[in-house]
C-alpha cells in the first residue's frame, strides 16, 4: 500500500514540477518575448550595432564632460548587476557619513565653482546599487562642469536634460528623472564644435 501511495506521490510531484518548474517558465518566457521584447531581452541600448549598456543599470562615469550618476554599492565593482544590494548602512553609522562627506569633496574638487548645495542622490547609493537615474535637480548640479568641459553654451546642456527628463508615469507614479546613460549618449551624438 505504501509503495502505491509514494510512487502516485513521485509521479505528481514530477508532474508539477514539468508544468510548473518547466512549463510555466516557458509559458512566460515565449510572451513577453512576443509581447516585450525590448524589455524581456534586457533594454539593452545599441549604438552603431554595438551594445553600450541597459536602460535599467547605471554605469560608471567619471569624465568631466559626462554627467555622473548615483553612487553604487555593489562589489568588486560599481554596478555589478550580479551583486545587487544596497550597503545597509544606516543614517547614523560613521562610514556612511565619511563616505558621504568624500563623495561632496570629490563632486566639489570636480567643480570648484559650484558653490549650490549637492543633491543627495549624487552622494548615496540606491537600495539595489544599480539605479540608472538621477534626479533634474543632480542633473542641473552637473550641467556647468559638463558645458565647461565639452565647450558648449550652458544652456544647449539644459535643454538637452529637459528633453531627457522623464515625468512620473501617469503624472503620479514616481518622481521626475534622467538616464544618465541616455543623457551621455545624447552628449556624444552632439556635433562637435
Amino acid at each position: 500500500m505504501f509503495k502505491g501511495i509514494a510512487s502516485r506521490a513521485l509521479g505528481v510531484f514530477a508532474l508539477f514540477t514539468v508544468v510548473c518548474g518547466l512549463g510555466y517558465a516557458l509559458v512566460v518566457t515565449g510572451i513577453a518575448q512576443v509581447a516585450f521584447p525590448y524589455q524581456a531581452n534586457g533594454s539593452l541600448i545599441k549604438v552603431d550595432d554595438k551594445i553600450v549598456g541597459s536602460e535599467l543599470i547605471g554605469q560608471a562615469f567619471t569624465e568631466p564632460g559626462h554627467f555622473w550618476g548615483r553612487p553604487s554599492a555593489t562589489a568588486p565593482m560599481p554596478y555589478n548587476a550580479s551583486a545587487s544590494g544596497g550597503s545597509n548602512l544606516g543614517p547614523t553609522n560613521p562610514a556612511l557619513t565619511d563616505a558621504v562627506k568624500a563623495r561632496i569633496e570629490a563632486l566639489r574638487a570636480a567643480d570648484p565653482g559650484n558653490t549650490r548645495p549637492v543633491p543627495v542622490d549624487l552622494v548615496t547609493a540606491s537600495a539595489s546599487g544599480l539605479d540608472p537615474h538621477i534626479s533634474p535637480a543632480a542633473a542641473a548640479y552637473q550641467t556647468e562642469r559638463v558645458a565647461r568641459a565639452r565647450d558648449l553654451p550652458v544652456a544647449q546642456v539644459q535643454a538637452l536634460v529637459l528633453r531627457h527628463t522623464d515625468n512620473p508615469w501617469l503624472g503620479l507614479l514616481g518622481e521626475p528623472r534622467v538616464n544618465v546613460l541616455a543623457l551621455n549618449l545624447a552628449l556624444e551624438a552632439l556635433p562637435k564644435q
